[in-house]
């Protein structure tokens, strides 16, 4: 059902209040919004308990390591959260075939003209502010289905480098199917180091991430943030221009 709210429009020093009507569409199916909640916790896991296997804190040295086990849990964390990110990320993947229009592989590629046109009109608004001209799309917009395709090849590069790196010590057979990265790669050394660059690859995208999720909350009044919640967005009514 249509929603009527009112629009602002500023004209010689008065202000007019003209009703907008928008309507509820539902965007975010249930299993997205799960991938979606899941992998920002375990995205977070993995981001903090990496940094600290990269660079233990010193503070929690303060006893004897047969007195204490942080690290231990520290890596354990780090590995549990490893494994559910990897088989949520491959729900994702599943869900990206059979999942509603929003949620298909189609929306991650920027193949037809009005697509590539609205990257140019969203990185004009992120990054210079200036007003949204064309049609938006109501799922993710062009700009981030794009970014969000190129998260997907480094979740998996992160993937097999964490597991390549998590073979030397384990016999399950997830982890030895990327034994074959270690030498690949020039060792244990040249994994670990691009694993942990990465680490800041994903650290930079939750930052902005969430910081254009609000933005674009903003810009477009049509429930960005409360959607990945409870599936709904509003899109306006033609009536309504």
């Amino acid at each position: 059902m249509p929603m009527s709210t009112p629009n602002i429009v500023a004209g010689s020093g008065s202000r007019d209040v003209q009703p907008v009507e928008y309507r509820r569409i539902y965007v975010w199916e249930l299993p997205v919004r799960a991938y979606h909640w899941i992998n920002a916790i375990t995205l977070v896991a993995l981001c903090v308990t990496g940094y600290l296997i990269g660079a233990p804190i010193r503070a929690f040295y303060a006893a004897e390591a047969y007195q204490q086990y942080w690290f231990g849990w520290v890596r354990f964390i780090h590995f549990l959260a490893a494994f559910i990110y990897v088989f949520n990320f491959l729900a994702r993947l599943y869900w990206g075939f059979v999942g509603n229009k929003y949620s298909h592989w189609n929306a991650f590629f920027p193949l037809k003209k009005a697509q590539r046109q609205e990257i140019v009109d969203v990185i004009k608004a992120d990054v210079f502010e200036t007003k949204m001209h064309g049609p938006i799309s109501t799922g993710h917009n062009a700009l981030a289905g794009f970014i969000y395709f190129g998260t997907f090849l480094a979740f998996a590069f992160q993937t097999i480098t964490g597991f390549a790196l998590y073979s030397s010590m384990s016999n399950s057979w997830l982890p030895r199917m990327f034994t074959w990265i270690v030498p690949l790669m020039g060792g244990d050394s040249g994994v670990r180091f691009w694993h942990h660059t990465f680490l800041w690859f994903f650290v930079t995208f939750v930052i902005v991430h969430v910081y254009l999720a609000f933005y674009h909350d903003y810009i477009e009044g049509r429930g960005t943030v409360s959607s990945i919640i409870g599936g709904w967005k509003f899109e306006r009514e033609k009536s309504g221009k």
